[in-house]
């Protein structure tokens, strides 16, 4: 449905014709009598009230020389008196039709004014339905009603359009039934504001604020009204639609002795902020009358405020005129806002005759801090012009910065806590960082480097940077200014090895505690992961070459501490140390401390750039097989991006896909690492990271392959046909890097099957081994069944003490000496196959059961204590004299 305007009122049959059309007739009625109903009707519960026939009504007023107008107005009573509960949603079309005919009305007789206002409250009132589907059966309806009320802000009756207001405001404030006279279901709760968002309501009333420019009672209700519409999101397109930012901020400052205008207009103008585009009310709000008034608002707050509401309201006019200016071309400097804000920015740090600001005081409440935080913030949305420079020069905005780059040593001066001080330090820092490379000569004039290095060795003095390294709660304000700080370093002492030399030592005995920050501190939401860029980005510029600063950052284990950053596995923090990595390894004695570096289970560096390499080309999409071999000879890096893009013929100083490859990616800076480790006799590598690695040493060959392939493709692409010698050269040198493709491969191929080849040596090794144990398990296997033959066969007893003293026989020298003095070599009488000696363990019988191999001799009798085997059923021993001869008494 189209959005309503705003339209002259015309005849009856015109206003609505569609509602007319498709309301639902009643039964017929005996004219104005008034009859009893037989069911209960006019939401009265217990009593009965008397009906009335809408369409005889309509009819009435229709034809108004058929009746008195006493007569219409006593009909129009009785319609008010009736729905004084409530209107049915079947009845709202003729409802409406009343209405606007008593809109009508009153244009020629006055008196139709109050009836008009009584049926008027009846839309305010709550909506009933008789069967659950009447909200939507009558949405059109009911649609088409809403959206009249705004049309009839036409009449020219501020009684009418302020009650047409209070209904409106009744939708979203409205009280529920009372259930002693309910009798009908009442609609959903927000049926009647999805009904105006589908009318249009919210527009037409923008457009109905011309009509009451001079009125203000009416032009206060109206954008009350606004105010309560504007809190959905539907509302606010459709004020958008009608203009509203612009129609409202141009009239900020008309007079109004209850200062609501300039409230309610405001809370409307953050509403539509928050629901519809930012850009397009800031759009609308660039112009010289919009500015103007946001100017005059403001400074009036800011003069002549005294409460803590109108200190608010200061601040959020603050917030709508800083959007404002970060449209480019928004005349602050012609309407004189930019001078005024300037000089409200700086008055309290640097004294100032101006009039405007003689007697004005920032007080320590948190609207004023809230204020002074705008302002500077306003301060670097004006540096974003040009055309503001000289503004800034004349305010002395780089001496009033300087104001807060010192230790804060009272907080009187202003009425600030120390908090509050070291908030403002902080965006003084943001502010400078982005104001002082507009005005060089104030920074240069006012000793700007020296009031910052003052200011950071007063900071180290303090602890400010030191803090956060033993904590582990830090503020985020804290955390921001090391970040600034770093960065105000950073910019000082790039390209300058004077200024790196200053920084010196003790500045990277304060760095490298923020490269070793807890990897869990980097998700904590305050800043951390700032913090650690910034931290790194100061390495970069004030260590960097410096000779004397690299060498002791070495001592200082520095390395170790970046490549243990390397572990934390995030691409933008691994890309920035890996950058820092080469540049180090210029130095000589880098290498040796990366050599030296040991990760998480013994890994070494150079596994760890190699492992490196094979993610960022998983994420790339670069293509390889199950164990890491090239696949396209041809290409052999190249992405699944540089396989979509086309070839596109670009001039010669712009660079190609192949090139900005280089940049976009860790593979170069790992190339350059690696290069400078050397592909020899890197230690801790597996055969897969032998097959990387033949990659990684051919990447710069590869590189270059791809840039001839482009330069030819950019060839044929321009369809520009090169003389007979320089397509053969062409021809010959893509077939040259296409074999180094061919003998990379090889070379993976050969280290894979090498590697093969010893996995299986092993494995002959391990089945060798194992092949032993076993037989050597089967010899003594069959030992022990010997012996048990042996032990519980006495015929193979007797014939291995045959065999044993043939043997022993056989072995005995044949030739005998004359004076040769024979001794046996066994023991006679003893029944053992085994070489005899003094002692003999028989494991025949187990332990337990025995009570062990001294059980039975004279050692065993003597340890009475002795419990279990064969002296477990002893109940007692008694040692006689006959021992000796070896009788025991056993009782």
């Amino acid at each position: 449905m189209a959005s309503p305007t705003l339209r002259p009122l015309a005849t009856p049959s015109l206003l609505l014709p569609s509602v007319v059309e498709k309301r639902r007739p009643l039964s017929p009625s005996p004219g104005l009598e008034e009859t009893w109903e037989g069911e209960l009707s006019g939401f009265e519960q217990g009593n009965r009230a008397k009906s009335v026939d809408l369409n005889h009504v309509i009819k009435l007023l229709e034809e108004p020389e058929s009746s008195t107008t006493e007569e219409q107005l006593q009909v129009l009573e009785k319609v008010a008196k009736r729905y004084r509960y409530g209107i049915l949603l079947n009845d709202i079309a003729q409802i409406s039709k009343i209405l606007n005919l008593c809109a009508e009305r009153s244009h020629i007789d006055i008196v139709f004014i109050e009836p008009t206002c009584e049926i008027l409250k009846l839309y305010g009132l709550p909506f009933s339905k008789k069967k659950l589907s009447d909200e939507v059966t009558y949405a059109k309806e009911v649609q088409e009603a809403i959206s009249q009320l705004g049309c009839l802000m036409r009449v020219p009756c501020s009684q009418v359009r302020i009650q047409i207001c209070k209904s409106i405001i009744n939708f979203y404030h409205a009280e529920p039934p009372k259930k002693e006279f309910q009798v009908y279901q009442p609609v959903s709760a927000n049926y009647k504001k999805h009904m105006v968002e589908l009318g249009g309501l919210a527009e037409t009333l923008v457009l109905s604020l011309t009509l009451v420019e001079n009125q203000l009672t009416e032009k206060l209700w109206i954008i009350k009204t606004l105010q309560h519409l504007s809190i959905s999101e539907t509302n606010c397109q459709l004020m958008m639609k009608a203009q509203a930012p612009i129609r409202l901020c141009s009239h900020l400052n008309d007079v109004d002795p209850t200062g609501q205008l300039l409230f309610r207009s405001s809370e409307i103008l953050w509403n539509l902020l928050e629901n519809t585009s930012r850009n397009e009310i800031i759009d609308q709000l660039n112009n010289l009358e919009c500015v103007q008034a946001l100017k005059e608002a403001f400074t009036h707050l800011l003069l002549h405020s005294s409460r803590h509401y109108d200190r608010q309201l200061r601040n959020d006019i603050l917030v709508i005129a800083t959007l404002v200016a970060q449209n480019p071309g928004t005349p602050m400097i012609e309407t004189g806002f930019a001078k005024q804000l300037i000089l409200f920015a700086t008055f309290t740090e640097v004294k100032s005759h101006n009039p405007l600001v003689k007697g004005l005081k920032i007080t320590s409440s948190y609207e004023d801090f809230e204020l002074k935080k705008l302002l500077l913030n306003m301060l670097t949305v004006l540096a974003n012009d040009l055309c503001s420079v000289q503004l800034l020069h004349e305010g002395k905005v780089i001496l009033a910065l300087f104001y807060y780059l010192k230790p804060n040593e009272k907080t009187g001066s202003v009425g600030m806590s120390a908090a509050q001080f070291e908030e403002l330090q902080l965006l003084a820092i943001a502010t400078l960082a982005t104001v002082a490379p507009l005005l060089v000569e104030d920074y240069m004039t006012n000793y700007g480097n020296t009031r910052l290095l003052m200011f950071l060795e007063w900071c180290l003095s303090n602890d400010i940077l030191k803090k956060t390294t033993s904590k582990y709660e830090e503020d985020a304000i804290v955390l921001e200014i090391q970040t600034d700080v770093f960065l105000i370093l950073s910019n000082l002492c790039e390209n300058n090895t004077h200024r790196k030399e200053l920084f010196g030592w003790d500045g990277i005995d304060i760095l490298i505690p923020f490269l070793k920050m807890d990897a869990k501190k980097l998700y904590s939401g305050l800043g951390h992961n700032r913090l650690l860029f910034s931290a790194l980005d100061c390495l970069w510029c004030c260590v960097l070459g410096c000779i004397i600063l690299e060498d002791y950052f070495l001592e200082r284990e520095g390395i170790f501490t970046l490549l243990d950053l390397l572990m934390l596995d995030q691409k933008n923090v691994c890309n920035l140390v890996l950058g820092l990595l080469v540049e180090f390894c210029d130095n000589p004695k880098t290498v040796s401390h990366i050599n030296a570096w040991r990760g998480r289970k013994g890994q070494t560096a150079a596994s760890m750039l190699i492992n490196l390499w094979r993610q960022e080309e998983e994420d790339m999409g670069v293509k390889h097989d199950k164990v890491g071999k090239i696949v396209d000879t041809k290409k052999p890096l190249m992405s699944q991006f540089q396989k979509t893009q086309e070839v596109i013929p670009m001039p010669a100083n712009c660079p190609t896909i192949a090139i900005m490859d280089v940049a976009e990616n860790m593979r170069a800076k790992i190339y350059c690492i690696i290069c400078k480790l050397g592909f020899e006799n890197l230690p801790g590598l597996t055969t897969k990271d032998f097959v990387t690695l033949a990659i990684i040493r051919r990447y710069f060959d590869f590189k270059v392959g791809e840039v001839w392939s482009e330069i030819c493709a950019e060839l044929k692409k321009e369809n520009f046909k090169p003389v007979t010698p320089d397509p053969e050269v062409l021809q010959v040198v893509i077939e040259a890097f296409e074999n180094v493709g061919k003998m990379v491969l090889s070379l993976q191929t050969e280290m894979l099957e090498s590697q093969k080849y010893q996995e299986i040596q092993e494995e002959e090794k391990c089945y060798a081994k194992i092949h032993s144990l076993h037989k050597q398990r089967e010899m003594v296997s069959k030992s022990w069944e010997n012996f048990l033959t042996r032990t519980s066969n006495y015929e193979a007893l007797k014939q291995a003490k045959r065999l044993q003293e043939k043997s022993i026989e056989i072995s005995r020298s044949k030739v005998k000496s004359f004076k040769a003095t024979l001794h046996p070599t066994d023991i006679k009488g003893l029944n053992t196959t085994i070489a005899s000696g003094r002692l003999v363990t028989v494991e025949s019988t187990p332990s337990e059961l025995t009570g062990g191999p001294l059980a039975d001799t004279d050692l065993a009798l003597k340890k009475l204590p002795i419990r279990g085997g064969a002296l477990k059923s002893i109940k007692e021993v008694k040692v006689i004299e006959s021992f000796k001869k070896g009788s025991v008494s056993v009782k």
